[in-house]
Order: structure tokens, then C-alpha cells, then sequence
């Protein structure tokens, strides 16, 4: 019976990659701990290797959709300030603004 693809979470990719770099076991001994193919550890491996600089980088730029979720509420916020004008104006014209304040 064939198994159907598993997604791993970082975490559990993390834990499997630096468990295979501390060298105490075997490649195989690890895929048989964990569960997956050893080629697949050892491409976990080579990321890991490939980016742990970037862990000790300092003043990093924001993450590329960290940046478009920033203009996303920019842009909900000025919506909002000019909904709240058209109301504000709205309220004073009826006079009910200056009841309420």
C-alpha cells in the first residue's frame, strides 16, 4: 500500500536536520527513528547548512509578505479615517454630533 505525501512542519525538519548533524547516529538510524527517507534528511541537512547564517544576521529586512500585509493595513486604515469622516460630517449635519460629545 502506498503512503499518501505527509507535510512536515520547520519544527519537525529542524529537529530531524540537526539530529543529523550532531552525527550520533547513522543516516539510517535516523530515517528509521523518524520515519523518512534518508535522502530526504539529507536535503533537510543542506538547507539547514545553507542557511544558518542568516540566524546571526542582524538588522535583516522584513520577510517579502510582512511587507505587503503592512501596506494592506495601511491602506484599511485610510480607509477606515475617511469612513469616519463621511460619518462625522454626516452626524453634524443632522445634528446629532454634538449631542453625543
Amino acid at each position: 500500500m502506498k503512503r499518501s505525501r505527509r507535510n512536515h512542519s520547520a519544527a519537525f525538519k529542524a529537529k530531524v536536520a540537526l539530529a543529523a548533524i550532531r552525527g550520533d547516529k547513522t543516516l539510517s538510524e535516523l530515517a528509521a527513528h523518524f520515519e523518512v527517507h534518508p535522502n530526504q534528511i539529507t536535503q533537510w541537512k543542506g538547507v539547514l547548512l545553507e542557511r544558518v547564517a542568516s540566524v546571526f544576521e542582524t538588522g535583516a529586512a522584513p520577510a517579502p509578505d510582512a511587507a505587503g500585509t503592512i501596506k494592506a493595513l495601511h491602506a484599511k486604515i485610510g480607509q477606515l479615517a475617511v469612513e469616519n469622516d463621511f460619518l462625522e460630517g454626516a452626524l453634524n449635519k443632522t445634528g446629532l454630533w454634538s449631542a453625543k460629545r
